[in-house]
C-alpha cells in the first residue's frame, strides 16, 4: 500500500466543535425556535458586542450580506465609486456591483492589506476634493467609501486610513471577516479590535473562519443609529410587525436561531482557538524560516495581537519552488493547501474597472500558499506538514 493511503488527511481549515454546540443546538430544537427568531440570536449579538467592547452588534445571514448593508448604510448608490483591495476574496467587492456602483482597485502592502500610501497618493493625484466630495478626475464620479479588508487575520493600517477618510469625507467599512479577535496592542488604537474602528465593521462565520455558525455574519458600528437601521433593513424593513407594513425595501438577511446557538458556543472558545493557532503558527515559523531554504512564513504586524487565522507560506526562491509544485506535492501527502485568491481586478466581471498601481499584489499572488491552520490542528499534525514541505524537491 502506497504512502498516499497511509497518511492521515490534514485539511486546510475546518470547524472546531468541541464546546457547548450540541447542548445549545439541542436546546434551540427542543424549544422549537429554529428559524429567524429566538433567544440565541439576542444572546449572540449581546455577547459578541461585549467581547468587542461595542454597544451593539447585529447578526445577519452572511459576511457578504453584512457588507451589502454596510455599503447601503454608508450612502453608496448607483454611479458612486468605492475603493477596494484587489487582494481579497471576491465577496468583499461584489456588493459594490449589487448597488450599481464602481470599484476602484488598490494594491496591497507587505501586510497583504490595502496600501495606505498608494491610497493617499491616489486621492491626492487622481482626484479632486470639491464641495466636500472626492471626485475621480478620470471618471467624474463621486468616490463615496473605502472597503478595507484585514487579510488572513492581519490588520490594515487603520490610523492611516481614518486620517485619509477624515480628510476626504470618505466612509470606511472594515471587512473583518477574517480577523475576529485581532486587536491593536500599541499605537493610536491600542485595545481596539478589528472591525470596531471604522464607520461599520463586518464579520463572517463561514465554516472555515475562526468561529463558525455554518454560515452567518455580524455587523458592528460606533453609531447606534446605524445599527438600529441595520437591524431594520436586515429584517425586511418591517414598520408594523402585526399588520405587515413595510415603508422601505428590506432584505431577508436574518440569522437563524440555530446558527446563533452555534455562534454562542463558538464565541465561548474564541480565545482558546487563538491561543492554539498562535502556538501552531510559532511551530511553523520556527521550523521553516531560515531552516528550509527558499521558503518562509509571513509575519503579522508588530503592533497587533492577530487571531492567526491563516498561515501564509511565502516562496522566496521561485527557481526552486512554485505554488503549483507545493500544492501538488502536499496533496500527494494528503495535506490540503490553497493558493491565495485570484486577484479581483483580473476576474472577468471586473476587467474594465479602474486599478491603481497594482504591483505587490501580483507578487504575493504568485508566491503564497496557505497551509493547514485549523484550531484543532495538533502539534504532531503541524510537524507532519513541515516534514512534507521539507521533502519537496
Amino acid at each position: 500500500m502506497g504512502s498516499d493511503f497511509l497518511d492521515k488527511f490534514i485539511p486546510l481549515s475546518v470547524p472546531n466543535l468541541k464546546g457547548n454546540e450540541l447542548k445549545y443546538l439541542t436546546d434551540a430544537v427542543e424549544t422549537e425556535w429554529v428559524s429567524t427568531g429566538g433567544a440565541y440570536i439576542d444572546r449572540f449579538e449581546l455577547e459578541f458586542a461585549k467581547y468587542l467592547s461595542v454597544e451593539r452588534a447585529v447578526a445577519c445571514q452572511s459576511g457578504t450580506s453584512g457588507l451589502h448593508l454596510a455599503l447601503i448604510l454608508s450612502g453608496v448608490k448607483a454611479n458612486h465609486e468605492v475603493i477596494v483591495p484587489t487582494l481579497t476574496f471576491i465577496a468583499a467587492v461584489n456588493p459594490v456591483k449589487y448597488l450599481h456602483a464602481y470599484p476602484v482597485f488598490m494594491d496591497c502592502d507587505d501586510s497583504l492589506c490595502m496600501d495606505m500610501g498608494k491610497l493617499k497618493e491616489f486621492c491626492q493625484a487622481e482626484c479632486e476634493f470639491t464641495d466636500n466630495k472626492l471626485i475621480n478626475k478620470s471618471t467624474g464620479r463621486h468616490i463615496k467609501a473605502v472597503v478595507v479588508v484585514h487579510v488572513f487575520g492581519n490588520m490594515a493600517d487603520m490610523s492611516a486610513i481614518m486620517d485619509i477618510a477624515e480628510e476626504y469625507n470618505l466612509k470606511v467599512i472594515e471587512d473583518a471577516t477574517e480577523a475576529l479577535g485581532t486587536c491593536y496592542i500599541d499605537g493610536r488604537y491600542k485595545g481596539k479590535y478589528a472591525g470596531t474602528i471604522a464607520d461599520i465593521g463586518v464579520y463572517s462565520f463561514n465554516g472555515n473562519k475562526i468561529i463558525t455558525t455554518g454560515g452567518g455574519g455580524m455587523m458592528v458600528s460606533t453609531d447606534a443609529g446605524i445599527m438600529k437601521r441595520a437591524k431594520y433593513l436586515s429584517t425586511q424593513a418591517k414598520d408594523d410587525a402585526v399588520n405587515f407594513i413595510h415603508n422601505e425595501v428590506g432584505y431577508n438577511y436574518r440569522m437563524t436561531n440555530l446558527q446563533a446557538a452555534l455562534g454562542v458556543a463558538q464565541l465561548e472558545q474564541l480565545e482558546c482557538f487563538i491561543s492554539v493557532k498562535k502556538e501552531n503558527y510559532s511551530i511553523y515559523k520556527n521550523s521553516i524560516n531560515n531552516k528550509i531554504d527558499g521558503l518562509k512564513i509571513l509575519d503579522f504586524r508588530d503592533d497587533i495581537r492577530p487571531n492567526y487565522w491563516f498561515y501564509s507560506l511565502y516562496i522566496v526562491n521561485t527557481d526552486k519552488y512554485s505554488r503549483k509544485k507545493i500544492i501538488e506535492s502536499l496533496a500527494k501527502g494528503n495535506i490540503q493547501t490553497r493558493p491565495i485568491w485570484g486577484l479581483i481586478h483580473e476576474q472577468k466581471p471586473y476587467l474594465h474597472d479602474q486599478t491603481y498601481k497594482i504591483e505587490k499584489a501580483l507578487e504575493y499572488y504568485s508566491r503564497i500558499v496557505n497551509i493547514p491552520c485549523s484550531s484543532n490542528l495538533s502539534a504532531d499534525d503541524v510537524y507532519k506538514v513541515i516534514e512534507k514541505i521539507r521533502a519537496i524537491s
